[in-house]
């Protein structure tokens, strides 16, 4: 798992093939480049003694929370581009699943791009399905 703030705009932070499957809005293309490339993950800015942590998000008084993840540093800055330092790290598939069994008990829903043009949802379920589907 690799980690960079918004200054970090190479390949190494962006998912040319998650791109492409929200692009077909097909759900399988999507399930394969999470299963087979990396995706971004939001992370909450490290203070001197603290411990990285994923950012997610709330709905307004919701009980549980929305994991926001990204196919690009780009298009997770243009979701916040008022925000100054954007961390992130490229999580693989193995990362992504194990976040999501720890945590998905408290978050109700995933989104991948969530700024556009081509957002898509699922359930955290859906997400650990697909990536252990034999």
């Amino acid at each position: 798992m690799d980690s960079s703030s918004s200054a970090a705009q190479s390949a190494e932070f962006s998912s040319p093939m998650l791109a492409e499957a929200l692009e077909s809005g097909d759900p399988v293309l999507v399930a394969l480049a999470l299963r087979n490339d990396r995706v971004i993950v939001p992370m909450l800015s490290e203070g001197v003694d603290d411990e990285a942590q994923v950012r997610v998000f709330r709905r307004g008084d919701a009980d549980k929370y929305m994991l926001l993840l990204f196919s690009s540093v780009d298009t997770y800055v243009a979701m916040l581009p008022e925000e100054t330092d954007h961390q992130v790290v490229a999580y693989r598939a193995e990362d992504l699943l194990g976040f999501l069994e720890t945590n998905r008990g408290v978050l109700e829903s995933v989104w991948f791009d969530v700024a556009g043009p081509h957002s898509m949802q699922a359930s955290p379920d859906d997400i650990v399905d697909a990536l252990t589907l034999v």
